[in-house]
């Protein structure tokens, strides 16, 4: 493949990743689930008794300490905590996760609890794309250290890091390829640097 085509692939790869677009792998498209911990806090003590027999959707812990909560629209799952620290997951952009957390202060504020909506920040995206082309692991381990770590007999996957961007990738042969990242930017950056890598650990299609 010539270069000038290659970095179109590319480019085409990493705007479907910000996008969130799923479609067909046959079409060299990403198909991307990302999920976005945050964590707000509510700057007031919680009864996580009262929560679990008065709301909605909840699963109450005891033994570990904690409340889950779940909401439908958007569809996130909150870990709630005594001390009034909170973490919610499954959001699927920043503007849903905001709204999630702060739609989640409000139940809370029904139930009684003086919340105050502080504190908030996204930690970590995650996202799962799928490469046009299976990858051969061995071969893309041994061009790729001491990035790349391959132990096929604890897990399936290659672990590639990239510190400058703090992403983490889980690399399978099948093309599938996991991303963790502290934004969107970063995971999307990944994305474009690990291309050029597995296109060349690529299996050849007979």
């Amino acid at each position: 493949m010539e270069t000038g085509e290659r970095a179109r692939l590319i480019v085409i790869l990493v705007l479907q990743l910000i996008l969130r677009v799923r479609r067909n792998r046959q079409h060299r498209c990403l198909r991307v689930l990302c999920r976005r911990p945050l964590f707000p806090r509510t700057r007031c003590h919680l009864n996580l008794r009262k929560i679990a027999l008065e709301g909605a959707n909840v699963i109450y812990k005891r033994d570990v300490g904690k409340v889950l909560m779940k909401l439908r629209k958007p569809r996130i799952t909150a870990t709630i905590w005594s001390s009034g620290k909170i973490i919610c997951t499954g959001a699927t952009s920043e503007e849903e996760a905001k709204f999630g957390a702060r739609r989640l202060a409000r139940c809370l504020q029904k139930l009684g609890f003086q919340v105050i909506f502080t504190d908030y920040k996204v930690v970590n995206v995650l996202a799962v794309c799928n490469m046009p082309f299976e990858i051969r692991l061995p071969e893309f381990t041994k061009n790729n250290r001491p990035h790349a770590s391959y132990e096929p007999e604890l897990h399936p996957a290659v672990c590639y890091r990239i510190k400058s961007l703090r992403a983490t990738l889980q690399i399978f042969s099948t093309g599938s390829i996991t991303v963790t990242g502290p934004n969107v930017k970063a995971v999307a950056t990944a994305v474009e640097q690990i291309y050029p890598f597995v296109f060349e650990s690529r299996k050849e299609i007979l």
